[in-house]
């Protein structure tokens, strides 16, 4: 992807509607999960901050969705999140199966948690 992007919605507008409406409610969600985030374009992809850090990044592919990077998890959450796990830092959702919008809210959730020192 050799396109620069000014906003995330720029960023968003670029995919093709099945993956744009993946896009839209993961950034929905991040923002559910941390309303005190700003947005961001870095590496040319979308992200969150937080106090003026990166948070979280996700990005649109042709066949899926990738959140980076990966909180630490329980072995009851490596469990859920085993199926989209992509590496050790990366889960990727494919386009055109469910995404579990709730546990990308409870991942970047616990970021924050792991971040502030909570845990």
């Amino acid at each position: 992807m050799a396109d620069q992007f000014a906003t995330i919605d720029d960023y968003i507008g670029s995919f093709p509607d099945d993956v744009r409406v993946v896009l839209e409610e993961i950034r929905r969600t991040l923002h559910r999960a941390v309303p005190a985030a700003d947005e961001a374009i870095s590496y040319q992809i979308p992200a969150v901050t937080l106090n003026g850090r990166y948070l979280a990044y996700f990005a649109g592919w042709k066949h899926h969705v990738s959140l980076y990077p990966l909180p630490e998890v329980d072995h009851a959450l490596a469990q859920e999140l085993a199926p989209y796990r992509e590496g050790k830092g990366t889960a990727r959702f494919p386009i055109g199966q469910p995404v579990p919008y709730d546990l990308i809210g409870r991942l970047v959730a616990l970021l924050v948690e792991q971040r502030s020192g909570g845990k």
